[in-house]
């Protein structure tokens, strides 16, 4: 393991490389900005320990240039505690996480250790889903939309994915990225949804420096990003009204111009949307433009909701578990025969990320290497309908009443099980860390 220290305290960088070297970990230091970039140009690294604020090139000006280049390294912010606010800031543009000074050095030792450990066990669980085809299933629906991957992945027809959330429609993006000829390029993706409108645009389109207070220096956007890959969309219903007729332009022209520019860019990516939303719907309700419509449903995939394929869960349920297995460092081996049935049974209103987290949660509390009925635990997964028609339909407004009540007390409670670290927190409830942040600023939470 090799970490990047960057902070313009000396005795805090050599604090830092001194307690790193007591764990076996090689650490390189720089008094800077421009000192890290040119480390990070030089020498491959597993994290990233950096100040916020540095005389220069401060730590949010890293972190942006680390975006435009393309680094994938998990970055935790040094903050002072009058700079929390720009620490949350850094959060939002990438970095995993950050702590307070003054701090507790083994801690720092102890958080960096675990984040690159949880980075390096995500990036093996998503090469292993890309040796398996990652869209896992059998039943007749997804051997469909594994048939049609296969027909539309050589195109460049421009696809739009459907279905409720959780269902695996990043999952399908991958699937079609990874079978085309833009394989080798980046695969960059956005929920439309967990970024603030105002924002909305620079990300996609970037900006000239200049171009609007604050804008030191030239933005790359993730049209240009994506360039000789895949663009991917998630949640194009939520896409303003008014940045909608400058997305249907580029799918158009297939050409973009920066924020404060006057070059015209050749955007060369694939762009793939996706949506949990009836945009038809939205289209005669007058929030989504009926042209933009046309030209992102070329090609489309609807993928079915996990309760209508159901053939498909003792598979999902195995490869879940031999995953989390591995994660945990627990031993659990599989199902009794009445747990397996009960999850068949189960109506996953939450899709493949509710059963992610029902496993998750029932491998936590097995007594034995075998996940029985009392563990999984199903009526605290989320809204659990009853078999009975009736009963369930009078149950669905009750549900709603309570969703937001339910959603704050589930990101409260995630909060608290993982003491504030929004990183763990985002990925157990199954959301990114983007969104989580946005949640806890909507609902008021306080930590």
């Amino acid at each position: 393991m090799k970490i990047l220290v960057c902070d313009d305290e000396e005795n805090i960088r050599n604090l830092m490389k001194r307690f790193l070297g007591m764990e076996g970990i090689e650490a390189d230091t720089a008094e800077n900005g421009l000192s890290a970039e040119r480390l990070l140009r030089e020498n491959p690294y597993d994290a990233v320990l950096m100040d916020v604020r540095m005389p220069g090139l401060g730590g949010l000006d890293v972190i942006k240039w680390m975006r435009e280049e393309g680094f994938r390294i998990p970055v935790i912010m040094i903050s002072a505690y009058g700079d929390i606010n720009d620490a949350v800031t850094a959060l939002k543009q990438g970095a995993q996480d950050y702590i307070v000074k003054p701090f507790n050095p083994e801690e720092v030792v102890i958080r960096i250790k675990s984040l690159v450990e949880s980075t390096n066990l995500r990036n093996a669980a998503d090469s292993e889903l890309a040796e398996q085809g990652g869209f896992i299933g059998e039943s007749p629906e997804i051997v469909s939309i594994k048939r049609m991957i296969t027909r539309i992945a050589p195109t460049q027809a421009t696809v739009l994915i459907t279905g409720e959330s959780g269902t695996g429609k990043e999952v399908v993006a991958r699937e079609i990225h990874k079978a085309s000829k833009f394989s080798e390029g980046p695969f960059a993706a956005i929920n439309i949804g967990g970024v603030p409108e105002n924002l909305l645009e620079s990300e996609l389109f970037g900006y000239e420096k200049g171009a609007f207070t604050g804008a030191t220096q030239r933005k790359t956007g993730l049209f240009e990003l994506a360039a000789g890959g895949t663009l991917f969309l998630d949640e194009i219903g939520d896409m303003p009204l008014s940045l909608q007729v400058k997305i249907l332009r580029v799918l158009q022209e297939r050409k973009i111009i920066r924020l404060g520019g006057t070059e015209t860019i050749p955007i060369n990516a694939r762009i793939i949307a996706a949506t949990n939303k009836s945009l038809e719907k939205l289209v005669v309700e007058g929030t989504f433009r009926e042209d933009l419509f046309y030209r992102l449903n070329v090609v489309r995939i609807k993928i079915p909701p996990l309760r209508d394929r159901r053939s498909d869960i003792p598979l999902l349920a195995a490869h879940i578990l031999a995953k989390y297995s591995r994660e945990m460092s627990v031993t659990v081996t599989g199902f009794t025969p009445e747990a397996l049935e009960a999850l068949k049974n189960h109506s996953f209103y939450g899709n493949v990320r509710e059963l992610e987290n029902i496993i998750e949660r029932a491998m936590i509390f097995a007594d034995s290497d075998t996940i029985d009925l009392d563990d999984l635990d199903l009526r605290s997964s989320g809204f659990h309908q009853e078999e009975d028609t009736e009963n369930a339909l009078s149950d669905v407004p009750k549900a709603a009443l309570t969703l937001r009540e339910v959603e704050k007390e589930a990101i409260v409670n995630s909060l608290r099980r993982w003491e504030g670290n929004r990183t763990h927190a985002a990925k157990e409830l199954g959301i990114s860390r983007r969104t989580l942040i946005s949640k806890i600023q909507e609902y008021g939470i306080e930590l």
